[in-house]
Parts: C-alpha cells; sequence; structure tokens
C-alpha cells in the first residue's frame, strides 16, 4: 500500500513537470509573413531591408534568444486580389503577424482578413488615411499617414500663397483618400479653387496627355502630382513635351517622387532632367550612427550583388518594422504567453467582413501580440518608434526637396509642430512649440525655367483657352456698349476703357467677347452677374453697375467711372429782368444795408463836426458831405479823411462789413446771371417723392427697384422707358399730357443723353453713390490687376479721353447740369457782423458825448469862476437854455473852445459893486 502510493506521487511529480517543461519552453520557429509587389520600387528597397532584419534579429541573441523568426513572402503583383489570396496561403501557416504590404488598396483587402484571424498587420508603406483603427483595428502602421502628408503638402502651397491647385492623382485608394485629406486641408486655408484630375491605376502615355490637356484648359499653374512610384517619370517626361514645365508652372509631388529617385542608381540620375524645378516631400529621416552604419552595410550589399536599387526611405522603414514585431514577440514570449491557433466556426457567419474564411485558424494571442505592438518604443533607422492613438508612428515630419541640375537639394524642413524651417525638426526640440506665420522659412527653391523668383501660379486664359467675357448687348445707349451693324466687332465705350486697361495688365491675356442678350431690349444685368458667378462666363465687361448684391457672387474691378442715380428735366435759360441786381439780397437785407449808411453818416457826421474841416460850413454843404462820404466807402473813392481816433474806429468797422457784403453780393448776382431755370417745379428727389408725378426710368436699371423699394415711391407711378428717344418724347410731353415729370438714371447714361441734347439738364447732384466695374468671378487675381490697370489709366489722362471723346460731343453735360436758383441772402446769415458794427458804433458814439458833456461842464465852471457875470446877467436859465448853450458848444470847433478857455485865464472880467450898478442905472 506504502509503494502504490509512492507511485501515485511520483507519477503525479513527472506529470507536473512535464506540463511545466512545455508551458516554459520557447517555440524555435516563429512564422511571420509578408505580402508585397516584389518587383517595384518600394518592394524591391523593402524586402532586402526585411530580409536584412530577419538576419540581425536571427544573430543578435538579446533578443528572442532560442527562437528564431521564419520570414514567410508572397508576391501580391500589384493586384489587390491576387494580394488577398497570397495573404491566405501565407495564414495558412499560422504566421503571428503580417509586414506590408505597400499599396493601400491590398492592405485594405488584407485588414479584413487580419480582423478576422486577429493576426496583426504593420504596414511600413500603406499610407492611405482611411485606414483607421477602428475600421481596422489590427492594422499598425510604422509609415507616416498621408493626412501628415497632405498637411505639409497644403501648408507649402500656402506658404507661396497659391490659392488654385490641380491634383493629378492615380484613381485608388491610396490616390483617391490622399487627395481628398489634401483638399480638407486646403479649405481650411481658404484655398479657392481645387482641381482634381484621376489618372487609371494602369495609365498609359495617352491617358497622360488627355490629363495633361485637359488642365491646360483650367487657369491654375499650380499641380501637385500624387500617384505610385513610377521609375519612368511619365507624367513629367510628358508634361516637358508638352511645354509644360516652363517658369509659368509649378510642380508639386507626394514622397512618391523621392522614394523614386532615391531609388536610382547614381547612373540613371540623368532622367532627373525632366524633373527641373519640381519641389516634393521626402519623410525625414534625422541623423544617427545607426542610420549611417546601416547605409555603408546597404552598400556593401550592392558590391556582393545582393541588392540591386539604392536605398530609400521605405526600406528602413521596413526594416524597423521587423525589429518592432520581433521585440514585440519576445515580450510576448517572455510574459509566458504561447502561440496558439484555433478553429473559429464564427468566421462563416461573420457580417462584419462579408469574406468566405472558411475554416483557418484564429491567432489566440493575437489582441496581446497587437498591445505588446502598440506600447513598443525604441530608436530604429527612422528616428523614435512610438505609436499613437491612432495606431501610426509618431511623425518626424518631411524634407521639402527641389530638383535642380539633375540632383535633389533639400531647401527646408515641415513638421506639425513647429511648420516650415531650415533646421531639422530634432534641433528645434525645446524652442517654442507652435508655429507662426512670421518665423516660417525656406531656402532658395528654383523653379521650372531656372527661376528663382515664385511663378505667378496661374494663368488667366491662354491660345487653347480664351476668357469668356460677357457683354450685354444693348437696345439703346449703344454708345456704351454693343454689337457693331453687319459685323461681329463688339465696341462702345466700356470697351475701349477694357481694351486701353489690358495694356497695363503685366501679362498677355486672351479673350473672347460673349453677347448677353437678344439686342431687342436691354438685357438683365443682374443675370448677367450670375452668369459670371455661375462660371458660365469668366468676366463681363459693360456698363455694370456696382451695387449690394452683386458684389456678393462677384468680384468687381476699380470702378472706372463715378455715377449715381440723377434727376432729369427740361431746362431753359433765365430771361433777362432789369431789377435783377436786387435779387442777390432779400428786402430786409437791403433795408439794414441803407439804413447802415444813414446811421454811419450821421454818427461820422457827429465825431468829426468839432475837429474835420471838411465836416464843416452851412448846413446844405454839411449835409451833402455827410452822405456823400458814407456812401462813398462803398466805392472806396471818398475825399474826405476822417481826423478823430473815434471816427477812424467806426471806419474801420464799417468797412469791413462793407468788404463782406459787397463780395457776397457779387458772388450771388454773378450765380444768378448764369444759373438756368428749370420749366419744371421738380427741385430736388424729395420734391419727386412728395408729390403724385409720373417718373421714368430705363427698363433694366436698378433704378426702378431703387425708387420702390429704397424710396417707397408707388410704382404706379414709374414709367418704362426703353431708349433716349423716349426719353426726349416723355420730357416734352410732360405729366399733363402722357410724359413724365422727369426722368431718374444713372448719371452716364444721363450724359449720354444730355451730350446730343441742350434742352435738358440734370437737377441738383446725384442722390446715390456708385460706380460702374467690370465683373470678374470670385477671388480673380485679374479683378486685382485690373484695378491697378484702370488706376493708371486715370493718372495717365486716357480714362478722361476716352470719358470726353463718348460724352463731350456737344460740350460736356456737367457744365449744363440744371440747377435751382440760388437762395437770396437773408439778413439773418450777417446779423452777427451789423451786430458788431451797431455795438461798436454806439460805444464810440457815447464815448463822443460824455466827453462833450465833460468838456462843457469844464467849461462852464471856469467861465463862471472866472468870467464873474455884471448885475444885468441873470444867474439862472432855463434847461431849454442849458440844451441851447450845449449844442451851440458842440457845434464849435475844438479849437474855438480851447481858445475860449484860455481867454478867460489870460483877460478875467474885473469885479463890479452892486451898488454902484444900482446908482448908475
Amino acid at each position: 500500500m506504502k509503494n502504490l502510493g509512492f507511485s501515485w506521487f511520483f507519477c503525479l511529480m513527472i506529470w507536473v513537470s512535464l506540463n511545466c517543461l512545455v508551458s516554459c519552453q520557447k517555440p524555435g520557429v516563429v512564422n511571420v509573413g509578408a505580402v508585397f509587389t516584389f518587383d517595384s520600387v518600394i518592394g524591391r528597397v523593402a524586402k532586402a531591408a526585411m530580409e536584412a532584419a530577419i538576419s540581425d534579429i536571427n544573430a543578435t541573441p538579446t533578443i528572442l534568444n532560442e527562437t528564431r523568426l521564419n520570414l514567410i513572402e508572397a508576391d501580391a503583383n500589384c493586384n489587390a486580389f491576387l494580394g488577398s489570396i497570397e495573404a491566405y496561403q501565407v495564414i495558412e501557416r499560422e504566421v503571428v503577424a503580417f509586414f506590408g504590404p505597400q499599396s493601400s488598396s491590398i492592405a485594405h483587402m488584407i485588414s479584413e482578413i487580419a480582423n478576422g484571424l486577429q493576426v496583426p498587420l504593420v504596414s511600413y508603406a500603406a499610407t492611405d488615411p482611411s485606414l483607421s483603427a477602428k475600421q481596422f483595428p489590427f492594422f499598425v502602421r510604422t509609415v507616416q499617414s498621408d493626412s501628415y502628408q497632405m498637411n505639409a503638402m497644403a501648408s507649402l502651397v500656402d506658404f507661396y500663397g497659391w490659392k488654385e491647385v490641380i491634383a493629378i492623382y492615380v484613381d485608388n485608394d491610396y490616390g483617391r483618400n490622399g487627395i481628398s485629406a489634401l483638399n480638407d486641408e486646403l479649405n481650411r486655408r481658404m484655398a479657392k479653387a481645387f482641381y482634381k484630375l484621376p489618372l487609371p491605376v494602369r495609365f498609359t502615355q495617352h491617358d497622360i496627355v488627355a490629363v495633361l490637356n485637359q488642365s491646360r484648359l483650367l487657369g491654375p499653374r499650380v499641380y501637385i502630382v500624387h500617384v505610385d512610384p513610377d521609375p519612368g517619370l511619365r507624367i513629367f517626361a510628358t508634361a516637358e513635351k508638352l511645354q509644360m514645365m516652363s517658369s509659368n508652372y509649378v510642380w508639386f509631388a507626394t514622397d512618391w517622387l523621392s522614394a523614386t529617385i532615391d531609388s536610382f542608381a547614381p547612373m540613371n540620375r540623368t532622367a532627373l532632367s525632366v524633373l527641373q524645378g519640381v519641389v516634393g516631400l521626402r519623410q525625414h529621416i534625422p541623423e544617427s550612427n545607426q542610420t549611417k552604419d546601416f547605409l555603408s552595410r546597404w552598400k556593401k550589399m550592392q558590391q556582393q550583388g545582393l541588392v540591386k536599387s539604392e536605398l530609400n526611405t521605405y526600406g528602413l522603414c521596413a526594416y524597423d518594422t521587423v525589429w518592432t514585431v520581433a521585440r514585440s514577440i519576445d515580450k510576448f514570449i517572455d510574459d509566458g504567453n504561447n502561440f496558439t491557433f484555433s478553429l473559429s466556426v464564427k468566421l462563416n457567419d461573420s457580417k462584419t467582413t462579408q469574406m468566405h474564411l472558411g475554416k483557418l485558424k484564429v491567432f489566440d494571442g493575437g489582441a496581446i501580440l497587437l498591445d505588446d505592438i502598440l506600447n513598443t518604443s525604441f530608436s530604429g533607422l527612422t528616428g523614435p518608434v512610438r505609436f499613437n492613438s491612432d495606431r501610426n508612428i509618431g511623425t518626424s515630419g518631411y524634407d521639402v526637396i527641389n530638383i535642380d541640375k539633375m540632383a535633389d537639394h533639400i531647401v527646408g524642413f515641415w513638421s506639425n509642430t513647429f511648420g516650415f524651417s531650415v533646421s531639422p525638426p530634432e534641433t528645434l526640440q525645446g524652442t517654442k512649440n507652435r508655429h507662426s506665420e512670421i518665423e516660417q522659412k525656406l531656402g532658395k527653391v528654383a523653379w521650372p525655367g531656372g527661376k528663382t523668383k515664385a511663378p505667378r501660379g496661374w494663368v488667366i486664359a491662354d491660345d487653347e483657352r480664351l476668357l469668356r467675357i460677357g457683354v450685354p448687348y444693348r437696345a439703346s445707349f449703344v454708345d456704351f456698349v454693343t454689337k457693331l451693324n453687319g459685323s461681329h466687332k463688339i465696341a462702345g465705350y466700356c470697351i475701349d476703357v477694357f481694351t486701353e486697361a489690358l495694356k497695363f495688365v503685366p501679362y498677355n491675356v486672351p479673350y473672347k467677347f460673349e453677347l448677353f442678350g437678344d439686342g431687342q431690349s436691354n438685357p438683365n444685368y443682374g443675370q448677367l452677374v450670375q452668369r459670371v458667378a455661375d462660371d458660365v462666363f469668366d468676366a463681363a465687361v459693360g456698363d455694370i453697375a456696382i451695387v449690394k448684391n452683386r458684389t456678393k457672387v462677384v468680384d468687381f474691378s476699380q470702378p472706372y467711372i463715378t455715377t449715381g442715380l440723377v434727376i432729369v428735366a427740361p431746362i431753359h435759360n433765365t430771361k433777362s429782368s432789369a431789377w435783377v441786381f436786387l435779387k442777390p439780397f432779400t428786402a430786409d437785407m437791403w433795408c439794414m444795408t441803407a439804413g447802415g449808411f444813414f446811421i454811419i453818416a450821421f454818427v461820422i457826421w457827429i465825431l468829426e463836426h468839432r475837429v474835420n474841416d471838411a465836416f464843416r460850413g452851412p448846413p446844405r454843404r454839411q449835409l451833402v458831405t455827410m452822405f456823400m462820404f458814407s456812401f462813398s466807402t462803398l466805392f472806396k473813392t471818398n475825399q474826405e479823411v476822417t481826423v478823430s481816433t473815434l471816427g477812424r474806429l467806426v471806419m474801420v468797422v464799417w468797412l469791413f462789413l462793407l468788404m463782406v457784403i459787397t463780395s457776397s453780393y457779387t458772388a450771388n448776382l454773378t450765380s444768378i446771371l448764369t444759373v438756368q431755370q428749370l420749366s419744371s417745379p421738380i427741385t430736388g428727389v424729395e420734391s419727386l417723392i412728395g408729390n403724385s408725378w409720373p417718373i421714368g426710368y430705363q427698363v433694366g436699371s436698378f433704378a426702378y427697384g431703387y425708387l420702390s423699394d429704397n424710396l417707397n415711391i408707388q410704382r404706379s407711378r414709374l414709367v418704362k422707358l426703353h431708349s433716349p428717344e423716349e426719353y426726349e418724347t416723355a420730357l416734352r410731353l410732360g405729366p399733363d399730357n402722357g410724359g413724365v415729370a422727369a426722368i431718374v438714371d444713372e448719371l452716364s447714361y444721363v450724359e449720354l443723353f444730355l451730350s446730343k441734347r441742350t434742352d435738358f439738364g440734370i437737377i441738383g447732384q446725384p442722390f446715390t453713390k456708385s460706380g460702374w466695374g467690370f465683373a470678374f468671378q470670385r477671388d480673380s487675381p485679374l479683378a486685382v490687376d485690373m484695378s491697378t490697370a484702370i488706376l493708371k489709366l486715370s493718372e495717365t489722362g486716357k480714362l478722361q479721353e476716352i470719358h470726353a471723346k463718348w460724352f463731350c460731343k456737344m460740350g460736356c453735360p456737367g457744365e449744363r447740369r440744371g440747377k435751382s436758383e440760388p437762395n437770396q441772402l437773408h439778413l439773418v446769415s450777417f446779423w452777427g457782423l451789423y451786430l458788431l458794427c451797431g455795438l461798436i458804433t454806439l460805444v464810440a458814439l457815447l464815448i463822443f458825448i460824455l466827453r462833450m458833456v465833460r468838456q462843457y461842464a469844464r467849461y462852464r465852471r471856469r467861465q463862471l469862476k472866472l468870467c464873474r457875470p455884471s448885475s444885468s446877467v441873470q444867474t439862472t436859465t432855463r434847461c431849454s437854455q442849458v440844451l441851447f448853450n450845449f449844442f451851440d458848444f458842440i457845434d464849435e470847433k475844438e479849437e474855438a473852445i480851447k481858445k475860449m478857455f484860455m481867454q478867460c485865464e489870460i483877460n478875467p472880467v474885473p469885479e463890479t459893486p452892486t451898488s454902484t450898478t444900482s446908482t448908475a442905472t
């Protein structure tokens, strides 16, 4: 019994030991698969790089010790269907991970298989941004997604200020989704136009020629080429034959081009001659000793005949991809996991993949290995290898390369953090983490044609695609623009301005005029402008008013003529009048002015009478002198001169008042004598609004909408007129005889109407301000250049010459503009000046009177003190007598008064006793 128990215990220990040995034993071989196109630019490099990585891993004892990686390769032959079949065949050999594929289209198919079998698919070349982690959770990418590359490409286009781009791309998942990402990035940068021209997956020379010829019919000359690597560089070779690699063109290429030319052998570099001036992107690889050592090793492999292609960035990515998976497998084994596979019946009923996977084995540890891959972090040939939340490798940016003289040159770098710089992104770490437009910088670029100045990047038109210019086919006012009878030539004032302005545009603009309208009636200008917005016309030339609603859909040039709505009505010359000289002043103004002369005459006589001999003498003489002096100041012909200080003060103020009055009178009288009077009671737009007279307008003009909508004039009052002849007839009939009281139209039409008629004139000033311009599609660069050209026309005087040619055949109508009678000058306009003159005159008069009173009082006191009166002299006098004596005193000359003072002081009268006088009497 004891021996039996010992036997059982011994058997149990052996069983446990065997199980532990099985679970802890590392596998001798782990299969990994790779599906890619062997004979391709990327495939030739990736094959050698992956095989070198497998060799290095198996030879390194620190990783996968005692376990060997076995790489199972399959050729996809650039075909998604064949690639899927090859993937099934590789999976049957129980691979734990897939490398590749290089094609995004094949990656979409194999990702479905990887999802179903839970085998991590690690791609080093599938850059399609639509390969998302949410749709394909087992898809991991060790190369930068095209979403980053298109961000860099859009930034490059925006860096040089181009807003219109043509994209040529291959019509597969890689091309379509990449260009879609580019479109989104350009929209963020407010690009105006993005033309997409697809090529078949297996495009031929004929396809390239067709696409390039199609692109020449478009305006932009900035091209972005996004195709699969092409050793023949067929697109650029064809473009050179079509003379599309000249200085007018700009060519960008995504990293397919750098991958292609990097794989060229040195003796094949002459093929780069067709790439002169092309700018492209290359995945940035930071410099490291590890990378330099691998490059040296690659050259040795070439010398040994193991490799026939030069190394490109995709080869480095493929090498790092294998090491990424190897490190993950090593961790997977170290964590005690086993590589086991099991059958899954659910694959047959899968609704997500819709693929018949049969009874293929599912990798049980696929999710764990995937997690180990995503957590991998090491320094590889391409730089730091770390994965972000989108299961893409962290971007290290792009090199901006320029092909010049059959060599590629790095002119700068781009990173998502720092934007453009001339220093590698890794050297900018620790500086500002956000870029600004001011800091963006690139080196000198040699563009197609050898120029270092960035091309304009667009053409308005060429000989194959003429600029389509819509021209209104007018039925009236044909002097502006119309088709000449008996020919296809279009002429007119607007055409002359346009053709002269084109001479100042710094490039050739081939164009053709296309008539808009039937010529029987004036076309609708709003519809003409809309045709430009709808790309039916490239531009519109004519008498097109720049109004608010039109500026919302098109761009206008600088106005070449200032216009606005005006009122035109019948006019006639003013009849002569014998009393026209009285019109400048109102009656109260005349009365005040006349009263001023009388008052000044009286005041000056008072102030000058005692000191100025000219104002003395017989009363009649004094009266004549007084008024002659006053009125002669009006003509500055007075012979008398003021002597007193107060008189001179009053005269200075009075003469200033007369100067202002006479100047105003002269100006107003001149205006009255030259003005033209209206034969209608209309004086302005207010009188039109306030009455019920019929108003004429030109059919097709925006005047109808303005009068009815803005001025609220009843539409029943508005009369439609078609031609200048109808204008004249309606105005001559007048509102009472079936005509109109006035016509409201744009100033330019009215001036042309008046250039041949002298019986009508413009009332007042334009009551709206606008102008005429040429209409272009939104953001058209020609609109800016035409605006500059119009300004130059104006500066040189040519614009005025064209205007005079068409509008001044009988004298410029602006010189015959009807005006209402000038307002008469009212007293209220001069009351301040009259008040000033009156106050100074009154003050002067008061000062004079006070001086006279003081002088008279002094004279009387001295007379009573020094000249004692006789007994016969009365000592008291009446008040009236005092006043008479005072006026007699004032009437005396100043010199006589002074003599009287002196006489009283020198010869005093002797005192006579009262008693003696009485006795004698």
